[in-house]
């Protein structure tokens, strides 16, 4: 799928060989036809991730229908199957089964807990989260997050991994629901929600706030700094504004139930900018990566500054 694809890509940049494996030869054909024409166009347009060419990155990367072949000599396994626990703990039991004291075993789950995923597995020690944000190739964040039995060795080795490979890993120090960027993503989410259903905003009004307003800052710092720069520190803000932040966040209301009228409403706003037909969302998605591809690049260059 994309994220394993794009997963695939994000290694093969950083220098490793990597092995894609599926049970179906066709969505390991069509994976790397779709790599191929990905890296290509990116090297023409001057945003390939790496010092590889992409022929060189492509040469890194083959493909196996054969569990046990393709973990063959592996140090790190990023499991990619789609976000259902059955499927996922099936295929961990596989790899329990046939893998060593030294791999490292980790997910792609945006939102099973590690506790669910790997209990009861021999290897547990060596089984972690690293939640990537879709696309991982142009967004870099990774939740790399434990299980209570994950040996601190296997949180480090995962941690320096991404480093290497030129992601943002963050360490959580326990599993919690929704991990953090769910949490953060799904509280905007809800009052942006609710402002819409109580008719204080329409849909594509709200999205402008966080487009033009609060995604602007967010891009480059989160609201903590934003917190200590928009005062004498943090403390300060907190003197200065926590009567505020009280004030208005006792009128929040409950968590909504995402169904109803306001869905209508606002599937509709969003279908009249995006009419939801494959074509025109492709259309849309690539447009969102080139543009996370340039901001990705600008804050590279500003870090390099």
């Amino acid at each position: 799928g994309l994220i394993g694809r794009s997963w695939a890509m994000v290694f093969a940049a950083g220098g490793f060989k990597v092995k894609l494996y599926d049970i179906a030869q066709q969505q390991l054909t069509s994976a790397l036809e779709n790599i191929r024409k990905q890296m290509k166009e990116m090297e023409k347009s001057g945003f390939l991730k790496g010092a590889l060419s992409a022929e060189q990155q492509l040469a890194l990367i083959s493909v196996c229908t054969d569990l046990k072949a393709a973990v063959e000599g592996a140090t790190f396994i990023q499991e990619c199957t789609p976000e259902n626990l059955e499927l996922k703990k099936k295929i961990f039991s596989q790899l329990d089964l046939i893998v060593g004291d030294s791999v490292i075993l980790s997910s792609s789950t945006s939102c099973l807990l590690p506790s669910k995923l790997f209990t009861g597995l021999k290897h547990v020690k060596q089984c972690i989260v690293s939640h990537p944000v879709n696309p991982p190739y142009f967004v870099p964040l990774v939740e790399i997050v434990p299980h209570p039995e994950t040996d601190p060795s296997t949180t480090e080795r995962t941690y320096a991994l991404m480093k290497k490979i030129g992601q943002s890993p963050v360490k959580l120090n326990r599993e919690i629901e929704g991990f953090v960027l769910n949490r953060l993503q799904y509280a905007v989410i809800s009052e942006a929600w609710r402002l819409v259903d109580e008719g204080v905003i329409s849909p594509t009004d709200l999205d402008l706030v966080m487009s033009d307003g609060l995604g602007m800052r967010y891009a480059f710092i989160g609201p903590l700094e934003t917190m200590h720069l928009n005062a004498e520190g943090v403390s300060n803000y907190c003197e200065r504004y926590a009567e505020g932040m009280r004030l208005v966040l006792n009128t929040f209301g409950p968590v909504p139930e995402f169904s109803g009228e306001t869905v209508q409403k606002v599937n509709q706003a969003l279908s009249e900018k995006i009419p939801v037909v494959p074509k025109v969302l492709d259309a849309r998605r690539k447009w969102r990566d080139e543009c996370l591809t340039g901001l990705a690049k600008l804050k590279t260059q500003m870090k390099s500054d």
